[in-house]
């Protein structure tokens, strides 16, 4: 039986199998507070089962243990419910677990990472990463989304060559994936409405608690969508899974303290949107004034998040700002129909999207002012020849949108094991 599973079955007896998270005793009586991955159970043992007790007597933290007992309704137990044991053993332990109940430093603690995912915040976390996942999953398969893949060794950029790992693949130099988006864009024309949840890797040398080296994505890609329909599907999806998360994780998230308020505030209300120049002036009256051209920082998706309280679309940027394959904006060829989907509580972007260029004069000119070869991307001019149509995708930031959910300072908990500038292990 799972922990989780146990409020459905008080009264019989059932067997748990998990490890010792905490243990106390108080006379005749000991508490195990045990867990299993699918969430903690207070367990009781009498000195009237002295064979259960020496077992009990004699648990370290993390013991594995198999525990059978009836569980029934208790207010004053941490779930609500607690099991009375019949029968403890002890499946395996060890002295000295690294991790105790004091203060200990993130270096410390992402040292033992492979340790430090079993407490019950990161746990926590962890989970509401794959309810993440399955909703984003059951969005678009409910839409007629076909899930497919893109590679993870490619021979090109997608967002420009500055940030890319270079590997050797046998005779010929690749690159670590950015993006699947330039591939998912061919499997869009052959499948018309696309989605893949894989890895991409930014070679950025970055230490800011947004940042890390391999991470995830959520990315799309949609034949005849142009950048209207491209936004409103991305705040479809937002509100979809933020809503899931709130009905299925609602534990997690009381384990973790968030205030639920902000997120319940992001499924009633519609998503602002402004323009790229809107947002300056905003930033200039709160006296963070940026030249026109230049990228936001931190502090200033921070301010945006602020003014707003819900996730802010961004929109319309200088077309130098951004990547080569977005499409300009026919009314001011300046800037492209691109927007950057701000979280609120100062979080920053979790979603970059656009309308792609499906010109294919256009996109070779692109490619010239972008000073990209024009070989390596023959295969995506391709695409253009034959059979071009509108089209438009965007990439959700797992990790980013994780941490916004659950209140997380810092991304690194919202993925098992965290690459980051200077961490490559465990």
């Amino acid at each position: 039986m799972r922990i989780a599973d146990l409020p459905r079955h008080l009264g019989e007896e059932v067997l748990i199998q998990g490890w010792l998270w905490q243990k106390r005793s108080s006379g005749g009586i000991q508490f195990l507070i045990l867990r299993d991955g699918s969430g903690i159970v207070q367990a009781v043992v009498t000195r009237k089962n002295p064979e259960a007790f020496e077992v009990a007597d004699e648990l370290v933290q993390e013991a594995a243990v198999r525990a059978w007992g009836v569980p029934k309704a208790d207010p004053r137990a941490p779930t609500g419910y607690e099991l009375a044991i019949t029968k403890l053993e002890l499946v395996q332990q060890r002295e000295g677990y690294p991790i105790t109940p004091k203060e200990h430093g993130p270096g410390f603690l992402l040292d033992h990472r492979h340790l430090w995912i079993r407490s019950p915040r990161q746990s926590a976390i962890l989970r509401v990463r794959h309810e993440l996942l399955r909703a984003i999953r059951e969005f678009f398969e409910a839409r007629g989304f076909v899930e497919t893949d893109a590679p993870i060794f490619t021979p090109l950029a997608v967002e420009g060559t500055t940030t890319l790992f270079e590997v050797e693949y046998f005779d010929e130099k690749a690159y670590l994936s950015q993006s699947g988006q330039l591939y998912l864009e061919a499997t869009a024309m052959a499948l018309g409405l696309v989605y893949w949840i894989g890895p991409a890797f930014r070679a950025e040398r970055s230490k800011t608690r947004k940042h890390l080296i391999e991470f995830w994505m959520a990315e799309a890609e949609m034949a005849f969508y142009d950048h209207e329909q491209n936004v409103q599907i991305q705040e479809e999806l937002v509100k979809f899974v933020v809503q899931r998360v709130l009905e299925r994780r609602a534990q997690e998230l009381k384990t973790l303290g968030r205030d639920l308020k902000p997120l319940e505030r992001v499924v009633k209300e519609p998503f602002p949107r402004i323009t790229y120049r809107e947002a300056l002036d905003i930033l200039k009256q709160k006296g963070l004034e940026l030249p026109y051209g230049e990228d936001f920082g931190a502090p200033h998706e921070e301010a945006l998040g602020e003014h707003f309280g819900v996730p802010v679309f961004v929109e319309r940027f200088p077309a130098n700002m951004k990547a080569f394959y977005m499409q300009p904006d026919p009314r001011d060829p300046s800037v492209v129909l691109a927007a950057d989907l701000i979280a609120p509580e100062g979080y920053g972007e979790i979603i970059g999207g656009s309308e792609r260029i499906h010109d294919e004069r256009l996109l070779i000119q692109k490619l010239e002012e972008f000073g990209l070869p024009r070989e390596p991307y023959e295969w995506y001019l391709d695409l253009r020849r034959y059979g071009s149509v509108p089209h438009a995708g965007f990439g959700l930031g797992i990790e980013r949108t994780v941490a916004w959910l659950t209140g997380a300072p810092h991304v690194r908990e919202c993925i098992p094991f965290p690459r980051m500038l200077y961490r490559l292990r465990p």
